[in-house]
């Protein structure tokens, strides 16, 4: 009896599995990428549900309650297209344009630097680490190297 499937022998490539280090890379990405999106979804579930302390706060900053919901809507947009894989870079840059956004409000309002005003710098910073941290071809795209 012939079979026209090679043994396991011949042309099978190995399974590498990934190093110690790669796994705990990925992971540690998982869990950033996580807080990141549970955040997101609060932030803009709250928003589309027109809460009230999210509508006072936007008013404190200059927003009208009309476009809250807009708001929302688009940052659950971009957070939806950050968490499939694979649309995950075009919602990160989505969200870093968002991210933006919001860091422009806090300084046309005077906030605070350090606290309020870099508040989405911060967080936009968690949402790439998160997506390179378990994107094995961003890191190959952007390798970073030690410094020391």
């Amino acid at each position: 009896m012939s079979s026209n499937v090679p043994p396991a022998s011949q042309g099978a490539a190995p399974v590498e599995r990934p190093s110690v280090s790669a796994r705990g890379a990925l992971w540690t990405g998982r869990i950033l990428t996580a807080l990141a999106v549970l955040f997101l979804l609060f932030d803009g579930i709250t928003k589309v549900m027109r809460v009230p302390a999210v509508l006072k706060a936007s008013a404190q900053l200059g927003l009208s309650d009309k476009l809250i919901v807009a708001i929302g809507v688009t940052l659950l947009l971009c957070t939806g297209l950050y968490v499939i894989p694979r649309t995950a870079v075009l919602g990160a840059v989505f969200l870093t344009g968002y991210l933006g956004g919001a860091v422009s409000i806090q300084l046309r309002v005077g906030n605070p630097l350090f606290s309020e005003t870099l508040f989405p710098v911060y967080f936009g910073v968690l949402v790439w680490l998160g997506l390179y941290l378990r994107e094995s071809r961003l890191r190959a795209l952007v390798p970073l190297r030690r410094l020391i």
